[in-house]
């Protein structure tokens, strides 16, 4: 598998033993090579609102702005290459112009004391040929259709069969993550984190449902394991592990995503990256529309069981759930989407116990300020008190 040989972090589960006090939500904690305020963490989120030319712009600036009190902004999920876009307005990380708009968001993050990540991403088949250079056909490790739709520009259309990547052409996309890397740290983020989730490319190679491939990147499970990782040696050509997260959906069935075995695959997928060092592993755990869909629940305790490293969590927690898993060892860090994406202010709000805002799924995806930056922040009242 190309695997090259880290030294693993501990992870922060061991300040449970006996004699200390567990760790909570507000606990610092040094996460890579990142000295973090608190354990809560912004999850990346699609709000396709970019800019022309898929660059990010003022009000991009202002969103990771008002949230830069996380311990960690993740950001939303940004194509690696003109392939590798699968919605629209979502911004890119593969021209100057991309790169300018994205270092206004981290020098605004790092003006108020936050640390922020880019998170690396080509959606494979999950597009559309209107949405593809020369509209031509989406790529994928194998050419099986998912069902659902496509988001275009003119609306939900169908998924279509996917080209199925030749073997000589992963080295080329292998570099598009390396280069992605490399404008990343040239905008200023403080690191990346690999999406390896929710049945976009990494995680099609992975699952043997989108994965039929009969050479060495499919068939078995070490053959499935070995696009993804040589992915990962590529983008640490550039950042040191310290700096490098990596997000798994084991549970998920996002997307058309499933496979015969998601136990051993995620578990043998764990395993292998715990050489490596990394900053973070971030496990999305099962929903509710997960399980309804046939998706097998892999608890974020499962892999503790056996990674030592640094583990984040994500899967609609709130803040008691939150402060649970965070004080039980299960997991270092939690990630919020929605009430992140609702409550500019959520460290605050969930360490002083303040009222949260209800998101508003009307304005989730595409739009202005409306839904996005125009959330109350709870501020003091005159008395000291907050409101």
């Amino acid at each position: 598998m190309d695997q090259k040989t880290h030294r693993s972090q501990p992870g922060a589960g061991a300040e449970t033993r006996p004699g200390r006090e567990p760790p909570t939500l507000f606990s610092p904690l040094q996460v890579g090579a990142w000295p973090l305020r608190n354990r809560i963490v912004m999850a990346p989120l699609t709000r396709n609102r970019a800019g022309p030319g898929f660059v990010p712009h003022d009000l991009n600036v202002e969103y990771y702005r008002q949230r830069a009190s996380a311990g960690l902004i993740i950001s939303e999920a940004t194509q690696i290459a003109p392939e590798g876009l699968g919605y629209p307005d979502t911004p890119g990380i593969y021209t100057d112009e991309q790169v300018a708009g994205w270092r206004r968001v981290t020098d605004a993050v790092h003006a108020e004391g936050g640390h922020m990540v880019l998170q690396l991403w080509h959606v494979g088949r999950i597009s559309h040929p209107s949405l593809q250079p020369g509209r031509q056909l989406p790529v994928a490790p194998s050419a099986i259709k998912p069902a659902g739709q496509a988001a275009t520009y003119e609306g939900p259309q169908e998924f279509v069969t996917p080209r199925a990547l030749a073997t000589d052409e992963l080295p080329h996309i292998r570099e598009q993550y390396r280069e992605a890397a490399r404008k990343a740290q040239a905008a200023g983020f403080d690191g990346v984190e690999i999406h390896n989730a929710n049945g976009y490319l990494l995680d099609q190679f992975l699952r043997d449902g989108s994965n039929r491939r009969t050479d060495i990147y499919g068939g078995s499970l070490q053959n499935r394991l070995r696009f993804p990782l040589q992915v990962l040696e590529a983008v640490l050509e550039v950042w040191p592990a310290s700096r490098v997260g990596i997000r798994l959906s084991p549970s998920g069935t996002m997307n058309d995503m499933r496979d015969s075995d998601p136990k051993a695959t995620f578990t043998a997928m764990v395993k292998a990256l715990e050489p490596y060092g990394l900053a973070y592993i971030h496990i999305m755990e099962a929903l509710e529309a997960d399980i309804r869909h046939g998706g097998v629940q892999l608890p974020i305790g499962y892999f503790r069981s056996f990674y030592k490293g640094i583990l984040m969590v994500n899967g609609e927690y709130d803040g008691p759930k939150a402060q649970a898993v965070v004080a039980s060892g299960d997991a270092d860090l939690v990630s919020f989407g929605r009430l992140f994406l609702a409550n500019p202010d959520l460290p605050a709000r969930l360490r002083d116990g303040g009222p949260l805002n209800t998101p508003d799924p009307r304005t989730f995806y595409g739009g202005g300020a409306e839904g996005y930056t125009d959330y109350p922040m709870w501020v003091p009242r005159t008395d000291g008190s907050r409101m």
